[in-house]
């Protein structure tokens, strides 16, 4: 499912309290950003929120399931974003909430990408 302005708007509304947001159409959906981070993408008519370590466990605890895709070869690859849980879809509040920890790993995840410095050779 192509992303439709109709899910766009949906997202824009229920993470407004993040400031400017960034929309760009990737496979079948989009990708959602703010601040310069992809922090949700909208698949399949459905939010998904980036996850990492730190904030697994907490969509876990709410059923929020990993988005996987099947691979040609069979594979099911997990992507590291979980399902925005059904609860925050009509409250704007939980949702911001849930889309600041997306934020959040997406920022730690920006650190771990960083290049290393080349440690400099003495002259």
């Amino acid at each position: 499912m192509p992303l439709t302005a109709e899910m766009r708007d949906f997202a824009a509304e229920l993470f407004a309290g993040l400031g400017d947001l960034t929309f760009k159409p990737m496979f079948s959906g989009g990708a959602v950003s703010a601040h310069g981070r992809t922090f949700a993408l909208i698949l399949q008519g459905e939010l998904w929120i980036k996850v990492d370590a730190e904030t697994d466990a907490r969509f876990a605890d709410t059923g929020a399931p990993r988005f996987s895709y099947a691979r040609k070869d069979g594979r099911v690859v997990d992507v590291a974003y979980r399902r925005l849980p059904e609860t925050a879809l009509d409250d704007p509040d939980e949702a911001l909430g849930w889309a600041r920890l997306g934020l959040e790993a997406a920022d730690r995840a920006a650190v771990k990408k960083r290049p290393q410095a080349k440690a400099r050779r003495p002259v």
